[in-house]
């Protein structure tokens, strides 16, 4: 155990430090700290010592320089177990420091701000703050150096449970975050500059990125079960994404119940209506709205009752009981929704192995999508190129129904999330057959017109998706013999002309969205 004796408290997130520091005099611990932490305590009644008094050196260049001298840094990094150490403090008349608690200037912040010119960027790049709290991570076989403000709670229940000291389980672990946390204060500035061209004129992707997440769990195993995985988050994931995502129930997860549980989420979460989507092997494999997430579920179930088995399932809405009720029946692997109703917990609670997944609505978007290769990784943004039906082009002399208009744009959000070359037929704000993956735009086309018969599902009148543009009329002509009226698709072939003339010559309509949605 480590008695704190004396601490530095240096902040510029002050949440919860007045707290703190009060706890800690609590134990008579001396306390120093600079400029403005040391007025917020001052006004808060607390007795405490600005650094430049105890340092004997004033701040300068406008608070520039203030912690970095050496009786801080002696204080923090002399080893109490070196007797040689000890000897030179007192001979130097310096005290130990055995507690530092520092957080950064809000540099991430600052450069996140529309318009933050250059000057506010460098003023807010902390320099004594990081070597404060390096120095106290080395040294936390005897200091301890708290970086996160949520950890005061419990380090003053720990301070009280051992009389004034902190044990070396907690050092250690405060100082891995403390690690983390310059390392990504360090990153941030890095990512920063090294976006900037020679006018100073910032890019979005950066000559060196330097990236950070959080290991939520280790995985039961990756895509095989001979393979390791872990589940990663980004530090501050962003509001509706599935990196904040609460398990509510079941086992643990495996690393494809988290790409899929991805794939669906995403999916659904971008219909207004009440949707249901079911994800196998990272594509959706049925689709739907509906009045309630009953029907939702009943209809997106109906378009692939057997890829449907072992699925993922997602809902935009909160689980309610007459839906758990409905897939209770089916053999499912995750439930993805925004939260769950008491009743309906109680329902999935009877299936014990299912994992269900509470993800809270909110835009959350990822700043890039990553993909590793062999020695390196591809950046891109984001696709959350989105389309009304005001925006879609007629190019054919048939012009879509209003209905006809709905299912082509509800087509055209699914096919987003399924795997290139996609191609996704639709009727009634329902899937009737997705065709995945396949190397020819052609085969999907024939693909998702075998499952759509192997489900009993008619075509007759239905819409059909394409992710990219037909290269040639036989995808065209296959959805028009399994039925198809209208078809969706980005434009851009070279036989554009031919692709139209098809669709003329069997009376279908088509539009243009002048963009494409490629998931590989």
């Amino acid at each position: 155990m480590a008695v704190i004796k004396q601490a530095l408290l240096s902040v510029s997130d002050a949440t919860g430090i007045v707290e703190f520091a009060r706890g800690l005099a609590g134990f008579s611990v001396r306390l120093i700290a600079t400029g403005g932490t040391a007025k917020l305590l001052k006004d808060a009644g607390l007795r405490v010592t600005e650094v430049a008094d105890y340092t004997g050196f004033p701040e300068m260049l406008d608070g520039r320089v203030k912690s970095l001298h050496p009786k801080v840094h002696a204080g923090i990094l002399a080893r109490r177990d070196v007797p040689s150490h000890m000897a030179a403090l007192a001979r130097a008349g310096i005290e130990t420091i055995d507690l530092v608690a520092v957080n950064l200037y809000p540099f991430a912040a600052t450069v996140a701000r529309s318009g933050c010119a250059l000057p506010e960027v460098i003023e807010n790049i902390d320099i004594g703050g990081p070597a404060l709290v390096r120095s106290a991570a080395k040294n936390h076989e005897h200091v301890a150096v708290v970086t996160d403000p949520a950890d005061y709670e419990s380090l003053l229940k720990e301070l009280a449970a051992a009389v004034g000291a902190l044990g070396a389980e907690t050092r250690l672990r405060l100082a891995q975050k403390a690690f983390s946390h310059t390392a990504h204060y360090d990153g941030a500035i890095s990512n920063y500059f090294s976006s900037l061209d020679a006018a100073g004129v910032r890019g979005r992707f950066p000559q060196r990125l330097n990236l950070q997440f959080d290991r939520v769990q280790i995985l039961r195993y990756g895509e095989n079960p001979h393979q390791e995985a872990a589940f990663y988050r980004d530090l501050k994931p962003a509001p509706g994404s599935l990196g904040a995502c609460r398990q509510l129930q079941g086992k643990e997860l495996s690393y494809n119940n988290v790409a899929d549980a991805d794939a669906a989420w995403e999916c659904v979460r971008s219909f207004d209506q009440p949707a249901c989507v079911i994800v196998k092997h990272a594509n959706p494999c049925g689709a739907a709205l509906g009045g309630s997430l009953a029907e939702a579920y009943r209809k997106a179930f109906a378009t692939d009752p057997t890829s449907a088995f072992g699925g993922i399932i997602a809902f935009n809405r909160e689980l309610d009981a007459a839906a758990a009720h409905a897939l209770a029946g089916q053999f499912v692997e995750v439930v993805v929704a925004p939260s769950v109703a008491a009743a309906a917990a109680r329902v999935l609670a009877e299936k014990a192995n299912i994992r269900v997944l509470a993800v809270a609505n909110g835009p959350g978007a990822n700043d890039f999508d990553f993909k590793r290769v062999g020695g390196g990784m591809l950046a891109q943004t984001p696709d959350i190129a989105a389309i009304g039906a005001g925006e879609l082009k007629v190019v054919t002399r048939q012009r879509p129904s209003e209905a006809q208009t709905a299912d082509l744009v509800f087509a055209w959000r699914v096919a987003k999330f399924v795997k290139s070359n996609a191609i996704v037929f639709c009727g009634g704000g329902q899937t009737l057959g997705v065709g995945a993956g396949q190397t020819s735009r052609v085969d999907s086309a024939r693909i998702a017109v075998i499952k759509a018969e192997s489900a009993g599902l008619s075509l007759e009148r239905s819409v059909v998706a394409s992710d990219a543009f037909f290269p040639f009329r036989d995808g065209v002509d296959v959805a028009a013999r399994a039925g198809a009226a209208a078809i969706i698709q980005p434009g851009g072939s070279l036989r554009d002309e031919e692709v139209i003339a098809a669709a003329d010559e069997h009376g279908m309509a088509m539009v243009f969205t002048g963009y494409r949605h490629f998931r590989h």
